[in-house]
C-alpha cells in the first residue's frame, strides 16, 4: 500500500504526472481501483480542503491537487465496477442572475466533484426558472447558490420563492454562498445552510445528506 500512500502526496502536491505513474503502479500491484480512489485520491482532497482552511494551502495549490484527483480518476473510474463509483447525490450549482463570478463557484464544484458529488454546474448569470426547471428535471438533492454581490444576493431568495410556487422546495436542500452572503442571511431567506468555502460546503452537504 505504499504506493497509495505516496499517491496520496503526489495528489496533495499537484503533481500529475507522478500521481498518474502511482496510480498504474498500484493497479500492477493488485491494489484495486476503489482503495486507490478512497486511500489515496480522495484522501488528499480531504486533506487539501483542511489546509485550504487553516490557511496553509491557496488557491493554487487547491486547483492543482484537483488536477491531479481527476488525472487518478481518468485511470481509475473505467476499472469501476458497476455501482462502485462513487456518488453522495446530485448538485445543481450556480451564479445567480446578474452575477458573472464563476472563480468561488468553480472552486466549489470541484471540491464537490472530488468528494463524490455528481455535479451540474450551470454557470454564472443563470436565470432564475431555470434552478427551477434543473432542479426538477434532474432530481436535484442540492441546490448551490452562489452570489458575489450584494446587488445580486437577493435573487437567492427570488429562486427559493420560486421553488415553493413550483412545489419542489421539500425536495431539494439549498445551499448558499459567496462573498456578499452571511450566515444570517442564509437564515432570513430560508435556505438549508451557508458555506464560507468549499471544504465547509462539502462538510455543510454531507451532514446534509447524511453521508460521508
Amino acid at each position: 500500500m505504499g504506493s497509495v500512500r505516496d499517491l496520496m502526496s503526489a495528489v496533495l502536491e499537484g503533481d500529475e504526472l507522478r500521481a498518474e505513474e502511482l496510480t498504474v503502479r498500484a493497479l500492477e500491484e493488485g491494489v484495486s481501483p476503489v482503495e486507490i480512489l478512497e486511500m489515496g485520491a480522495v484522501a488528499a482532497i480531504h486533506e487539501a480542503g483542511r489546509l485550504w482552511e487553516d490557511g496553509e494551502f491557496f488557491l493554487p495549490d487547491v486547483i492543482l491537487a484537483t488536477e491531479a484527483f481527476k488525472v487518478v480518476m481518468e485511470r481509475v473510474e473505467p476499472l469501476l465496477e458497476p455501482g462502485e463509483t462513487p456518488r453522495k447525490g446530485l448538485v445543481v450549482i450556480g451564479s445567480v442572475e446578474g452575477d458573472a463570478h464563476d472563480l468561488g463557484k468553480n472552486i466549489v464544484a470541484a471540491f464537490l466533484r472530488c468528494a463524490a458529488y455528481e455535479v451540474v454546474d450551470l454557470g454564472v448569470d443563470v436565470p432564475h426558472a431555470r434552478f427551477v426547471e434543473e432542479v426538477r428535471s434532474r432530481e436535484a438533492d442540492i441546490l448551490g447558490l452562489g452570489a458575489y454581490m450584494t446587488t445580486t444576493m437577493r435573487g437567492m431568495k427570488e429562486v427559493i420563492d420560486l421553488l415553493v410556487q413550483a412545489g419542489v422546495r421539500e425536495r431539494v436542500k439549498v445551499v448558499v454562498g459567496g462573498a456578499a452572503v452571511t450566515a444570517y442571511y442564509a437564515a432570513v431567506i430560508d435556505a438549508d445552510g451557508y458555506a464560507k468555502d468549499a471544504a465547509a460546503a462539502v462538510r455543510l452537504m454531507d451532514s446534509i445528506l447524511g453521508v460521508g
